[in-house]
């Protein structure tokens, strides 16, 4: 449990020291700042979930912070049972993502994105250290659900 609990703890930290370096240091005043032909630093306020979607203020930001808390422990709950490397792992990439984004909501109202992935003017949706991680952990829960099942040798 210590390792999936380690990498949260890490994931939170990272999270919250480059949105504040972003966000204090680099975008004041808020503006683009292209880094390479595809990716550029902007400053956006998620108030929704995943890609904005219920946003605008449609959803009072405590209800996003409840709902990050209730996965969190459910995750914790699922670390304390996982025996597999790559499930701990997740779950720490994906419960320290969480706790990350909950954090900007409790403190701004709002999750602080800032890196801004695009090609031939598309612009994929601007994420964060948080969103990556939850990224990356889902996918390898995924990918660990689909593999064969290893059988303890009798």
């Amino acid at each position: 449990m210590r390792l999936g609990i380690g990498l949260a703890a890490a994931i939170l930290v990272l999270d919250q020291v480059t949105k504040w370096l972003v966000l204090y240091w680099v975008m004041d005043p808020p503006r683009v700042i292209p880094l390479l032909p595809f990716f550029n630093l902007v400053v956006v306020w998620n108030e929704g979930v995943s890609f904005g979607m219920f946003g605008g203020g449609t959803v009072p930001p405590a209800v996003f912070v409840g709902l990050s808390a209730a996965i969190s422990v459910a995750m914790l709950i699922w670390l304390r049972r996982a025996d597999s490397l790559w499930t701990q792992l997740a779950i720490g990439l994906v419960v320290g993502g969480a706790i990350g984004n909950a954090l900007d909501r409790l403190v701004f109202g709002a999750v602080f994105d800032f890196l801004d992935v695009h090609v031939a003017g598309w612009h994929w949706p601007a994420f964060n250290v948080a969103d990556s991680a939850i990224c990356i952990g889902v996918v390898l829960l995924l990918v660990e659900s689909l593999l064969p099942e290893r059988k303890a040798s009798t």
